[in-house]
Order: structure tokens, then C-alpha cells, then sequence
């Protein structure tokens, strides 16, 4: 380290072209400066420059060594700039992972301003609902659903999401509508999770609970397949408000029990443990949570 010291150091007595200019320049003495010089000739066992009274003059070897030196300083230099770009600009690849549910418009509409806004800051997006190594997988940032117990991560409580109980009318018209949680329990359930067999708690004003043990007719561990077999007609299905709000809109999928409330799920924004972020990161982190809290 301290050879490469002594050579950038070299570099600016060349450039500088005296002792002096060159501690002015590095917050030295001259002294300080020719001394630095001496060792490293006396390391490379090489003289690199002519010393006069009047001036300082290269020898054939300390210009090639220079010129290697001149280049060290510039990738030094370089790479300096990048890290001040990463720390104050969005630039670079963002890296996030995602629940698949979050691959229709919502990450859209949080980020593609972000990436109009900054040119030099590129996307890379990960979906899919198990839960990925954020640092295996250089990811920078993860939105995850529920509790987060792992405590080699950072995550960030963002917001509660409403969950409903939804089928198609089509459905309902064969199976009718529940009026009461219990009548659940004679309509097929289409499972979030690969357990055939699942618990749904609702409570309704004034603290009445029910808790159901329901067994689902269809089960599987992405949302969007979910949701899938219930717009076909197959069943009910417990999906997210926010992701669903055009098909209840258009009618595609019709609310149940709307008396009755679900526990909501929480939305958090999770990064790996680091002292500092690029600011890619941290204005990603702001236009998510901005967006996730209105959605």
C-alpha cells in the first residue's frame, strides 16, 4: 500500500513538475516529498528522475514508470467518481425480488417513473413467491409479505394490505352466496399454500370470531394461479385488495362475507444488513413505499 502511495505521489511531482508543486498539492513538505521519491527509487532499484537545482528531469526508465503510475492514479480516480455516482445518483443495475402477484402494474407504476427520471439506473426483477437469498443473489432490495424473522436482514414495515374472500359470479350462481363464514366450509377452497388443509380467522364488529379449518379443492403456491382457477368459475380464494381492484371493478370477481374482515397482511421492503446504500437503493426504497401505501 505504501508503494502505491509512493507511486502516486511520483505521478504528481511529474505533473507538478517540482518537489514543491508537488507538496503543495499533496498537503507535504518538499522534503517530505523528495524523501518519498528516494524510496521508491531505492525499492525499484531504479533512479527515475534528474535532480538539477533548477529542475527535475525523467530518466528513460521513469518515464515508462510513469506513465504506469499516471495510469494507477486515473483507475484510482475513476473509481472514486463511481462510487460518488453510486452514493449520490440512481445509477447502475437495481436488482429486486418480488412476489409474483407483484408482476402486473403495481411495480410499474412505483419504478418506471424512477428509471424515465434517471437514465443511468437499469432494472433487473425477480418474481416468484419462496423466498430468495438476497445476498447469494446480489439482490438490493425484496418486497415480502408477512412477519420477518430473519435478523441478518433490514426490513421495513411499509404498510397493512386488505385481504378478501372472492369468486367469480359464475361460480356463486351454481354454489350460491355465503351469508355466514360456516358456509364456506361447503364451497371449494383454492388454497394459497401447498397444505391441503388450511385455518382462515374473520371477525366481525364487536370482536365476534370465527376460525374454519378448510380443505382446498385446488392448491397451490403462486397467487396468480390462484386467482386464475377462481376467475374460471372453480372456487373461492383469498386474495389481496389492492391486486384485485380492476376484476372487482369490472365484476370478474365478486367480495364475500363483506361484514366480516380477514387479518390483513403486512408489506415490507427488505435489504440485505449494510451501513450505507446506493442511493439506487435508497430512491427505489422511497418511490415503493410512496406507491404501496396509496395502492
Amino acid at each position: 500500500m505504501e508503494q502505491l502511495k509512493r507511486m502516486a505521489l511520483f505521478a504528481t511531482v511529474v505533473e507538478k513538475g517540482s518537489m514543491v508543486g508537488a507538496g503543495e498539492a499533496m498537503g507535504m513538505s518538499a522534503s517530505a516529498v523528495s524523501q518519498q521519491v528516494r524510496r521508491l527509487e531505492e525499492a525499484t532499484g531504479v533512479t527515475l528522475l534528474h535532480r538539477t537545482t533548477r529542475k527535475l528531469t525523467l530518466t528513460e526508465a521513469g518515464a515508462i514508470f510513469y506513465d504506469s503510475c499516471r495510469q494507477i492514479v486515473e483507475l484510482a480516480q475513476r473509481a472514486e467518481q463511481r462510487l460518488a455516482e453510486q452514493r449520490d445518483a440512481p445509477v447502475g443495475e437495481l436488482r429486486v425480488a418480488a412476489p409474483v402477484g407483484f408482476s402486473g402494474p403495481l411495480l410499474c407504476e412505483a419504478l418506471a417513473p424512477l428509471l424515465s427520471a434517471h437514465p443511468g439506473l437499469s432494472l433487473t426483477l425477480f418474481f416468484q413467491d419462496e423466498q430468495i437469498d438476497l445476498v447469494e443473489s446480489r439482490i438490493d432490495l425484496a418486497i415480502r409479505v408477512g412477519r420477518q424473522e430473519d435478523s441478518s436482514l433490514v426490513a421495513r414495515y411499509i404498510v397493512d394490505w386488505r385481504m378478501l374472500l372472492c369468486a367469480a359470479p359464475a361460480y356463486l350462481a351454481r354454489a350460491g352466496l355465503p351469508s355466514e363464514p360456516q358456509h364456506l366450509l361447503k364451497l371449494d377452497w383454492i388454497g394459497l399454500h401447498l397444505e391441503r388443509i388450511q385455518h382462515l380467522s374473520l371477525q366481525r364488529p364487536g370482536g365476534v370470531q370465527q376460525r374454519l379449518r378448510l380443505e382446498s379443492r385446488v392448491t397451490c403456491n403462486n397467487i396468480l394461479a390462484a386467482r386464475q382457477f377462481t376467475l374460471a368459475g372453480m372456487g373461492v380464494s383469498l386474495q389481496p385488495e389492492a391486486e384485485i381492484r380492476g376484476l372487482l371493478a369490472s365484476g370478474e370477481l365478486l367480495p364475500l362475507l363483506p361484514d366480516w374482515q380477514l387479518e390483513p397482511v403486512g408489506l415490507y421492503i427488505v435489504t440485505p444488513r449494510r451501513d450505507a446504500q446506493p442511493a439506487k437503493v435508497r430512491y427505489a426504497i422511497e418511490a415503493l413505499r410512496r406507491h404501496l401505501i396509496n395502492a
